[in-house]
């Protein structure tokens, strides 16, 4: 099932009536927690709450999900709804404009019922502030009119489980971030976890991929299943063409190569930016105004999609002058391939 925008309000739509790839991702997400790849922690943990929450025949407490983008927060919490055997209904926080949008899906939940409610930092104020009472009283507080004749209605609301996904948790208010009793963060994974990923989404998909072009690939998805399965499809689109029977190493490496994505995972926009600083700063330090400026992106895209894949493998680092190249990327500049050929 998949969320779509209808009138202000998020509709539930089945994997046929969805686009090709986005009924490829529907097909592919697990429905079990146990068929779930990965974040070991979490799954423990989760395993745990939900167990004891079915045996004592209550509601789910609410849950926030965070971590960077692709790693399952999604998955999850359609997981929780299947365990639990119950609806989930999902939106997003930029899609909630108004109250009365909140306020009409709030009151059409039914009892043990799931709202999901993805990028939730996203939040306007006054629809957060809804939020609160829903979540601990249970209770949607609605304000008639306008002015001194202004008077506050009180609707009860079915015991529910907010779901929230987040992918920036410190833009979350402390009042909405503590009403939550579950925060389970999502970490990347290691490779050969995504190599399990590709394998299962391959097997699902009628795709033959072979366990060393499912390790080739693994090894330049960034450690996310969403890039991973995403490769995936495009490598199976050259073996098609080039109607190789199955994707082995080889046609993974010729097939990645033309997406201009290295062994390290790296794509062009990052070789871009690691050249900037070795070719025109001498490896740094650099501002980051200034090298969004030599990229032609906006600092946020810079900071907030280009960076962190760099930091956090170790290509990058920021320091009080700037962000300089790393010893890493300066022994392999450009000896293995990191610069554009």
């Amino acid at each position: 099932m998949a969320g779509e925008q209808r009138d202000g309000t998020t509709v539930l739509t089945t994997a046929r009536e969805q686009p090709d790839e986005a009924r490829d991702d529907s097909v592919v997400r697990p429905d079990r927690l146990e068929d779930f790849v990965g974040q070991p922690e979490v799954k423990r943990n989760l395993s745990i709450l939900l167990q004891a929450t079915q045996e004592r025949q209550q509601s789910l407490e609410h849950l926030l999900l965070y971590g960077p983008p692709g790693l399952g927060k999604t998955s999850l919490a359609h997981i929780v709804a299947h365990e639990l055997g119950t609806t989930i209904r999902v939106t997003s926080g930029p899609a909630l404009e108004r109250a009365g949008d909140l306020a009409s899906i709030l009151s059409n939940l039914q009892t043990g019922d799931i709202l999901f409610i993805d990028e939730i930092h996203q939040l306007k104020r006054t629809i957060e502030e809804i939020l609160y009472p829903a979540m601990e009283d249970f209770a949607l507080d609605l304000v008639l009119g306008k002015g001194p004749s202004a008077k506050t209605l009180r609707l009860e609301l079915p015991h529910f489980t907010l779901i929230g996904a987040t992918t920036r948790v410190a833009k979350l208010s402390s009042p909405l971030r503590d009403r939550f009793g579950g925060h389970f963060h999502l970490d990347f994974y290691e490779p050969e976890d995504i190599e399990q990923i590709l394998l299962r989404t391959a097997r699902i998909l009628g795709i033959a991929l072979e366990r060393t072009g499912a390790q080739e690939i693994a090894g330049r998805a960034r450690r996310t299943p969403r890039i991973a399965n995403r490769l995936l499809r495009r490598v199976r689109d050259y073996a098609q063409v080039h109607r190789e029977p199955a994707i082995t190493a080889s046609v993974a490496q010729a097939a990645l190569a033309l997406l201009n994505i290295d062994q390290h995972g790296l794509d062009k926009i990052d070789r871009r930016l690691l050249g900037i600083l070795m070719d025109q700063y001498a490896g740094g330090p650099a501002g980051l105004g200034t090298l969004a400026a030599a990229l032609g992106e906006e600092v946020a895209t810079v900071e907030e999609v280009i960076e962190p894949f760099l930091l956090r493998e170790g290509w990058l680092e920021r320091t009080p002058r700037g962000r300089q190249l790393t010893t890493r990327a300066r022994t392999l500049w450009p000896a293995e391939g990191v610069a554009d050929p």
